[in-house]
Formats: C-alpha cells, sequence, structure tokens
C-alpha cells in the first residue's frame, strides 16, 4: 500500500531525568538530566520516517512556548508537521524518572498542557488527502475535547477506507478514564497496539496471551507489546504469531513502544505482513532503549 501515515496525538517537551537506585526523599539525589522533544503520538511520527516511511504527517496542539522548537525538530526527523498553536496553554510537559539500573525503567510526571486541547475545530478532512493509514495516540481519550476529535476523525477515515490504528498509551490514565469508554470506541478500528498492562487492563485477564486473543475478537487485528518478552499478533479470537525481542543492554525504555509502533506501521505500509512488521517494531524496540529520550538518533536515509 503507497500513501502517506498521518498521527494525531500528543507533542510535549520531556525532561529526562537518569539516576541510579531509589529517590532520596526530603535531599538530592545525582541525575543526569536532558530537555528533549517527546510526547507518543509525536514520537511514533518520527520513527515511522526514521525507518523510511516517505510521507509521515502529524497532527498535535502545542502552547506558543515551544512551538517553533516542536516545529524544527519534526521536520528535522522527516515529519511534516501540522501544529496547532495554543494562545493560552502552554505545551506540555513529561518528566522522565529513569532508574539507570539495569531495568532502565521509567516513571512519567505528566502536565499534558495543550495537548489534551485538540479539538474537533483543528480537524479538516483535507488531512487525509493522500492518507493510507491513520494512528491516534492513546492520550488523545484523556480529556473531551481530544477524544471528541478521535471520534471526528475516526469517522472520516472509515469514510475514505481508510484502516486505523490506535495505541492505549497509559494503563494509569485508561483507569482514570474508564475502560469501557475505550473499549467502546475501539469497535471502529483496524489494528490495536496495547502493551502488556493495557491489554490486561482492557480485558482483565492476567495472561497477555489470553488478552491479546480476547481483544482480537473486538479489533480485527491486535500487537500487543511485551517488552523484553517481545511481542504477540493476534486476529480472529487467537494468537497467530510470537514474535521474539531483540536482547539489548538497556540506558533509557521511554519511548520503547513509540518506536515499535512507528516502525511496525512503517513496515505495514511497505507491504509487510503483521508479523514480519512485528519483528521489525521489536528491532526498532531495542533500539529506543540504548538511548536516551523517546526519539530516534538519527535518520537512516
Amino acid at each position: 500500500m503507497s500513501g502517506a501515515l498521518l498521527v494525531i496525538g500528543d507533542v510535549v517537551t520531556d525532561v529526562v531525568a537518569r539516576h541510579r537506585g531509589p529517590l532520596a526523599t526530603g535531599t538530592d539525589t545525582s541525575a543526569s538530566i536532558r530537555t528533549l522533544p517527546g510526547g507518543a503520538g509525536a514520537n511514533v511520527a518520527c520513527w515511522a520516517a526514521h525507518w523510511g516511511s516517505p510521507d509521515v504527517r502529524l497532527l498535535g496542539r502545542v502552547g506558543a512556548d515551544a512551538a517553533a522548537w516542536h516545529e524544527r525538530e519534526l521536520t528535522a526527523s522527516g515529519v511534516r508537521p501540522h501544529l496547532v498553536v495554543d494562545a493560552e496553554a502552554p505545551t506540555g510537559t513529561v518528566i522522565c524518572l529513569v532508574d539507570a539500573g539495569a531495568s532502565a525503567e521509567r516513571t512519567f510526571l505528566t502536565d499534558s498542557g495543550a495537548s489534551l486541547r485538540l479539538a474537533p475545530d483543528d480537524w479538516s478532512d483535507a488531512l487525509l488527502d493522500g492518507v493510507a493509514r491513520l494512528h491516534l495516540s492513546g492520550y488523545l481519550f484523556f480529556s473531551g475535547p481530544s477524544r471528541a476529535l478521535a471520534a471526528v476523525a475516526l469517522e472520516a477515515a472509515r469514510s475514505r477506507g481508510v484502516p486505523v490504528s490506535l495505541d492505549p498509551a497509559s494503563a494509569g490514565f485508561l483507569t482514570e478514564s474508564g475502560v469501557d469508554t475505550f473499549l467502546a470506541f475501539a469497535e471502529g478500528l483496524d489494528v490495536l497496539l496495547p502493551s502488556r498492562d493495557e491489554a490486561r487492563l482492557l480485558t482483565g485477564l492476567p495472561d497477555p496471551e489470553d488478552a491479546a486473543a480476547k481483544l482480537s475478537r473486538q479489533v480485527p487485528l491486535v500487537v500487543a507489546k511485551q517488552g523484553a518478552q517481545g511481542a504477540l499478533v493476534a486476529a480472529q479470537g487467537a494468537v497467530r504469531a510470537r514474535v521474539p525481542a531483540v536482547p539489548v543492554s538497556p540506558r533509557d525504555t521511554t519511548g520503547a513502544g513509540d518506536a515499535f509502533t512507528g516502525v511496525f506501521l512503517a513496515a505495514l505500509l511497505a507491504g509487510a505482513e503483521p508479523e514480519e512488521a512485528a519483528a521489525q517494531g521489536c528491532r526498532a524496540g531495542a533500539l529506543a532503549v540504548t538511548t536516551v529520550g523517546g526519539r530516534p538518533a538519527g535518520r537512516t536515509s
């Protein structure tokens, strides 16, 4: 399939603090701190472009404080940004606390800022011109205006026969916003890309394979990301493939799931079957955890 990938989602500023061991409450903890462009939606778009998709577009909302910087960073990554500049709210900011120990696990403190103010008025059906796939960041579901925009974009894509994918994005925010609301929206999707924890939350099933299989009875294709255990590809109520991860020594797990998603979608656009696309996604996830931040270090082409 030829055509563009349109991503709708969050564009935020990441403050990545890498520390070793537990935080020292009430006093100082030494850390290496960097300010980087981020946001799940923006990261997905950048990874898709990095992997060779020639036409990747992104619709997002940012504050005037950092709009020019984010536009430059996205353009330099090969993404065509369509950024709505919010005159009232600042650009979203995420503080990423990364334990620099063996797991390199991260914890987020999230102020979504302008990204949650993306609304139906920011949408135009012309954004779908030339688009072969639409991807929605799950962070759209955590406010009324951006959830309404997601519904408008989904309906417009379905009317044109454009397949739509969604990454649930956050088990924590899903718990707050409600699983039933999310699952009702998922009825219109073609591809769902949950993490292991998100799949468990959405189904109530503790076993990752059971969870992926159950979700695939509602969404035609489910690709459940399993971190260091790779990925599961499920369709029509059954797991069709178990794709192994690529072993690496992680530095920062921020954006690993976004890397998987972006490259999986890029591979589908290039004609890959879901299992091969998932294998490429696993390779991208392995690459992502060896660098600091959620974006690729440099373009491959």
